[in-house]
């Protein structure tokens, strides 16, 4: 089966997720995350929302990806309202592979199709602690509309970050 490429950035390439991808994405995961999921997870998640569910590989190896969903409920972005929005349920990208404007990227490309979607907004959740990935969500406009105390499992807080499409 042909895999669907969705384009470049610089040497990588960038598609949609396979199932044949989750043992990759997962191994992405928890070589660069303390977060981790169910195998379950992932593949529901590809299976319901397979066009927010994208890859970049290098060499025919997945190197990172991005998992969304699109939800509705109480807005992100506005203090009232309900919207459908996009979630940034997880991005990593391996080591060695960073800064190289991969991330940006997947995220352009999944707010892209979440648009296409119908989402009015999109929101992730972040470390407080991850300095490098909330200069990364600010750079693609995101703002943070609360702090989520103790939201990790390991009590750590999460900023979360939101903006309209």
């Amino acid at each position: 089966m042909q895999k669907s490429i969705l384009g470049k950035a610089g040497d990588y390439t960038v598609r949609y997720a396979e199932a044949s991808d989750v043992p990759s994405v997962i191994g992405v995961n928890a070589a660069t995350l303390p977060e981790h999921y169910s195998d379950y997870f992932y593949y529901e998640i590809l299976n319901e929302f397979p066009d927010t569910f994208i890859v970049a590989e290098l060499g025919g190896q997945v190197v990172s990806y991005i998992m969304c969903r699109i939800e509705y409920g109480l807005s992100v972005t506005k203090r009232f309202g309900l919207a459908r929005k996009g979630h940034i349920i997880s991005i990593a990208t391996m080591d060695g592979h960073r800064g190289k404007g991969v991330g940006t990227t997947l995220i352009q490309r999944a707010m892209e199709e979440m648009r296409k979607g119908g989402s009015k907004e999109v929101f992730l959740e972040v470390r407080i602690t991850n300095d490098e990935a909330v200069r990364l969500y600010r750079k693609l406009n995101f703002q943070v509309t609360s702090t989520m105390q103790g939201y990790y499992k390991d009590g750590e807080s999460a900023y979360l970050m939101a903006q309209q499409l």
